[in-house]
């Protein structure tokens, strides 16, 4: 495993997930609507699931798994950037600069030391990260009986707080997968992990970039 390599492969799930979003994309402002690329998305969000856990649970088929993480999950963010869009134009180069913006600060800030990933460091971001997908686990069971946990979805103060504090936990995690690609780097990990390195830091994108957008989407609605 090489720091080169993990870059590389990091480039190369961005492009194949772009492109699977653009092909989504299109085809939403082509019909008008999210009716012909529902089913697109659904397979996106579904098939990425399934492949990010085994990507997971078995590394070194990364190789293939990541790739396959990446169009599929591109399906899914390419219907879901529209909607957003067409609700809130402009929103969207919004957010993939904010992403992208913040994917640099924070790789400059751990390059030069500013942001050191301590273990004191991890056990917080872990731990925030679980809460976060535990609240929002919740949250989702309690759709199916008509109801919500009220502030996650809200425009008012408290909810965007809360979008706030998401975005910060999202990115701060970028931090974590900076030390893991270094790491495995320096401790000589199997060629397989540049792979999964890059799966990582791509499964961290891709949650930024959805925090970001729906802490935009609050804003422009107040």
């Amino acid at each position: 495993m090489t720091l080169a390599g993990a870059v590389n492969k990091t480039g190369i799930l961005l492009a194949l997930c772009l492109v699977s979003a653009g092909y989504v994309w299109n085809q939403f402002f082509q019909s008008g609507g999210s009716g012909a690329v529902n089913g697109l998305m659904m397979l996106g969000l579904l098939g990425g699931l399934a492949m990010a856990m085994v990507t997971i649970f078995k590394r070194q088929w990364a190789g293939v798994t990541a790739p396959a993480y990446a169009l599929l999950q591109g399906l899914a963010m390419g219907g879901i950037s529209a909607m957003f869009e067409m609700q809130y134009p402009g929103i969207v180069i919004q957010a993939v600069g904010l992403t992208f913006g913040t994917l640099g600060v924070l790789l400059l800030a751990y390059k030069t030391g500013l942001i050191k990933p301590t273990e004191n460091f991890r056990l917080m971001i872990v731990a925030a990260t679980g809460g976060i997908a535990l609240l929002y686990l919740v949250s989702f069971v309690m759709s199916f009986f008509g109801t919500s946990i009220g502030f996650i979805h809200s425009n008012g103060l408290f909810g965007i707080g809360f979008s706030v504090f998401v975005v910060a936990i999202a990115a701060l995690n970028l931090v974590l997968d900076f030390d893991f690609i270094e790491a495995g780097a320096e401790q000589g990990a199997p060629k397989y992990m540049e792979w999964y390195g890059a799966f990582s830091l791509m499964v961290t994108l891709v949650w930024l970039y959805l925090e970001i957008l729906r802490l935009l989407a609050k804003l422009r609605s107040r």
